[in-house]
């Protein structure tokens, strides 16, 4: 199977969907590498499948706007782009890759085809390049989760990476641990060392987690309506003010530190990790800067779990960030490996569901769990999120997403809980087997409840219904 990097699981990038943001933007930069710029008098985009139909509420033609426009979703300034937009919008003139003005209306030449997908993947979309001498040229991409993009022909490719301990199943993973006498974090690392010098990856890490913080603390100082019409009010902020009741802070550390020093009860702390999702949704709604985690719609869940951390575990020391994020992320390929992690193939149990098991794997690593306590935490989360669909109001990822977050961050936290407390040569359910019944549940699943707003909530609310 494919050699899957930490770094390819956690993205720092845009909102608000790594499927259908992220990936057709990374999809436009690739095809901007792939054609003659220059001699380019007229470029079209035609999207399919899921990426038609929720493609408005999630800006997928925003994200192929700027990537043709040669945006990176890393370093755009987040204020740039809706400006960036509106002025493509306005002009019907687009610099393709900062380098040739072309025509371009974005109503005329972003095609929605809603009645139609491509063979491999849901979310598909098409590329064409028409040059001044009559010829052209076009290219197929699929965005297959997570921000991870297929080009047609590429399905079938095979990693040329050799790791130390190549892992395609859980099971691999704890004999790896086993033989080795190491934990997860451990095994993962020596992984990561094939890519990175041990300075790079925490040097990697660390700015990571500096983006989620920033985001989290971005979220609860930001009230107001998210945009996309559906009138959602924004929770985090006030929230936040209420339970730090007027106690002072210049900074997000001096934030971190108030919250650490303050109350401890549990009505306190679950108070906390539900603000901390809310507030990282509500910043991926809001077309702000997120880090996939391993999707956007399910970014709130691994920030909030590691925050509680952070604020509330005597135990925590600054080196478990770098142990949470490399367990998270070797937990998170698994599951794409062996199931999903596109909400338009598997759901949200494909998102949510995944993102709270990297997440309560990866607590349990930092709580000294053992590598059996480490994936049995990671199957009982997943285990209670099987069969979760995917009904996103209006095609936004909003409702029921930005709560979903609070939801698989407090499971994620319970499931830490009882697999430290519980034997693992006990359990009756291993990790390789709930992955491959989430891999068959969302074979079974309808396709309505697969991204496409055609059933579910997406069907019995109306979009003009504000939730408060």
């Amino acid at each position: 199977m494919e050699r899957i990097s930490v770094f390819d699981i956690f993205k720092i990038g845009i909102g608000p969907s790594s499927s259908h943001t992220m990936g057709p933007w990374r999809a436009a930069q690739r095809f901007l590498r792939e054609i003659n710029i220059p001699e380019v008098s007229h470029v079209q985009v035609e999207l399919y499948g899921s990426l038609a139909k929720t493609g408005k509420g999630h800006g997928t033609d925003l994200a192929v706007l700027l990537g043709l426009h040669g945006d990176d979703p890393v370093t755009i300034p987040v204020e740039d782009v809706q400006t960036n937009v509106a002025e493509i919008q306005a002009s019907k003139m687009l610099s393709l890759g900062g380098q040739r003005h072309i025509p371009f209306d974005p109503n005329q030449d972003i095609v929605f085809l809603f009645d139609q997908s491509l063979p491999y993947h849901s979310n598909g979309l098409i590329f064409r390049a028409f040059y001044k001498n009559g010829e052209g040229i076009s290219q197929t991409y699929y965005s297959v989760g997570g921000g991870f993009v297929v080009k047609e022909g590429e399905q079938n490719a095979v990693s040329e990476t050799h790791l130390p301990f190549p892992i395609d199943h859980a099971e691999e993973l704890q004999e790896y641990c086993e033989k080795e006498g190491k934990n997860v974090s451990e095994i993962v690392w020596q992984n990561e060392l094939s890519w990175r010098s041990p300075e790079q990856i925490r040097a990697d890490l660390m700015k990571i987690w500096l983006v989620m913080r920033d985001c989290i603390y971005k979220g609860c100082h930001t009230d107001g309506i998210l945009p996309g019409g559906l009138e959602v009010t924004r929770r985090a902020a006030p929230l936040s003010r209420r339970l730090l009741a007027g106690k002072p802070y210049r900074n997000a550390d001096d934030w971190v530190r108030q919250i650490s020093r303050g109350g401890h009860t549990f009505q306190e702390i679950l108070k906390w990790v539900s603000c901390f999702a809310l507030a990282v949704n509500e910043e991926n709604a809001a077309f702000s800067r997120v880090v996939t985690a391993p999707t956007n719609g399910a970014a709130g869940v691994i920030p909030a779990v590691l925050m509680y951390h952070v604020c509330f575990s005597d135990s925590f020391v600054e080196e478990d960030i770098v142990k949470f994020m490399l367990t998270a992320g070797e937990l998170g390929s698994l599951f794409k490996k062996g199931a999903t992690i596109s909400a338009a193939m598997g759901g949200c149990q494909a998102e949510i569901g995944v993102s709270s098991a990297m997440a309560a794997g990866a607590l349990t690593e930092c709580l000294g769990g053992s590598y059996g306590q480490v994936m049995m935490a990671a199957e009982i989360a997943m285990e209670h999120h099987l069969g979760m669909t995917c009904d996103p109001i209006g095609g936004l990822v909003q409702i029921p997403c930005i709560e979903r977050n609070t939801m698989g961050a407090i499971k994620a936290i319970t499931a830490s809980q009882i697999a430290l407390e519980g034997d693992p040569t006990k359990a009756r359910v291993s990790l390789d087997a709930v992955i491959k019944t989430m891999k068959e549940t969302a074979a079974d699943m309808s396709t309505k409840y697969k991204e496409t707003a055609d059933g579910g909530l997406a069907m019995n609310i109306s979009v003009n219904l504000a939730e408060c």
